[in-house]
């Protein structure tokens, strides 16, 4: 029989220790679901995002990729929380989710309490619902106007500064192109589709005619007004003429696919769009720029619809533990600031827009800087469970004005007597 001496005994301690130590990590492991929209290489980028959280806690992250559409994800998420569904553990939400899943989801004030100190302040208050801290900021988002420098240059144009600048430069540019062989070239592309990105683009160009803001912070209903009325006439005069016919379907991969193919002279949309397009496969890498969104009926004002997205823990969790320390991850620095690198989103950190490394790898944080500061929130604080209810009457009126059924006047006023009925005595 071989005699196991105390140094082997040591040895054999040792080794069975960490066994165990490893296969306790291994049955404790959890993986985590995130619900989340992806665009773009958004999927590619969550995995590198992920992965340094991955490593050091030895959990994994499966992302359930949701619709492009903010108003399908919305409706697939309050299917599967009225559900009490287990399956997911984290949900990715709209800025302006927070009043309506606030119950549905764990408050995070406790734990990220340091952490929020680092963020925007009215952004940290944008998730705060009475008190809870229903979901912490992963980035903000306000859309600007995307602009082919080397076609106004070559046609002696100047960058618009109103939309309606904006509607005689587009043609001016698009007829000049197709004239000159490219019949696919349009003037301006934007999302027309029936959805929340409608209701988007419609505050900008109201707010930016002084219009208001649909419903006001203090509950009143404005939409109904010369200048709203005016912003979507010019609005409605667009497809068929500088946009194409099918912009009323577009959402934000729509028109970014126009116009990441080289056929359009401007476009509205998110930051994301920015690095695609100086993509090393993009055919207009190098070729534009970006700037703050028109003003427009003699308005000096420029808006941009606040946007920005978030991350919750559901409540129906089982591995709340673990959801919530990749939750602070995902909020935390090294994840905005890779996020910033990979996919060129603004940081709700404030240090993060001094970040030399994000300022030489993208100029657009810092140039989004003036953007940001003409953001408008949408309604959704002064309407609260309602808010949903108010955007889909609000897309759909503008969306029956595009299409020319019926007037932006008649949409308008009947826009405000729907409203009016649906807030009764308060929202």
């Amino acid at each position: 029989m071989t005699k196991i001496s105390n140094g082997m005994r040591t040895s054999v301690g040792v080794i069975a220790g960490l066994a165990l130590t490893l296969m306790a990590g291994i049955s404790n492991a959890a993986e985590i679901s995130v619900a989340s929209g992806i665009t773009g290489n958004g999927v590619e980028n969550f995995k590198k995002i992920v992965a340094p959280w991955e490593k050091e806690t030895g959990h994994t992250v499966k992302l359930v990729p949701m619709p492009a559409s903010t108003t399908d994800q919305f409706g697939q998420y309050r299917l599967w929380l009225a559900a009490a569904n287990a399956d997911i553990d984290l949900y990715s939400t709209d800025v302006i989710w927070a009043p309506q899943l606030a119950d549905q989801f764990i408050d995070l004030a406790e734990p990220a309490a340091e952490l929020m100190k680092s963020h925007f302040p009215s952004i940290v208050e944008s998730q705060t619902v009475n008190g809870k801290l229903v979901a912490l900021p992963l980035y903000t988002d306000a859309p600007a106007l995307y602009y082919r420098k080397d076609l106004l240059e070559k046609h002696g144009a100047e960058v618009p500064t109103t939309w309606e600048e904006l509607t005689t430069t587009a043609k001016i540019v698009q007829d000049k192109e197709r004239a000159a062989g490219n019949g696919d070239m349009w003037g301006f592309v934007w999302q027309g589709n029936a959805y929340e990105g409608l209701t988007c683009n419609g505050l900008e160009w109201i707010k930016s005619f002084g219009g208001g803001q649909i419903v006001e912070p203090d509950g009143s209903i404005s939409i109904n007004n010369e200048k709203a009325i005016a912003a979507l006439e010019l609005a409605a005069s667009w497809p068929g003429a500088i946009s194409p016919e099918g912009v009323l379907a577009y959402q934000e991969e729509e028109a970014r696919g126009v116009w990441q193919t080289g056929n359009a002279v401007f476009m509205r949309n998110w930051p994301y769009a920015y690095r695609l397009g100086n993509g090393e496969d993009s055919p207009v890498k190098g070729l534009f720029g970006v700037t703050t969104l028109p003003t427009g009926g003699g308005h000096d004002t420029s808006a941009a619809t606040l946007g920005g997205w978030n991350i919750a823990v559901s409540k129906y969790s089982t591995q709340q533990e673990a959801a919530v320390s990749l939750a602070l991850y995902l909020a935390g620095p090294e994840a905005q600031k890779k996020r910033a690198l990979l996919a060129s989103q603004l940081p709700t950190i404030v240090s993060l827009y001094d970040d030399a490394e994000i300022a030489a790898e993208q100029p657009i944080i810092p140039q989004w800087k003036d953007v940001f500061l003409q953001a408008v929130p949408r309604p959704s604080a002064p309407t609260k469970s309602s808010y949903n209810e108010v955007s889909s009457l609000f897309w759909s009126a503008f969306h029956d004005t595009l299409s020319g059924n019926g007037s932006a006047a008649e949409n308008l006023e009947l826009l405000e007597a729907e409203l009016t009925d649906l807030r009764g005595d308060s929202w």
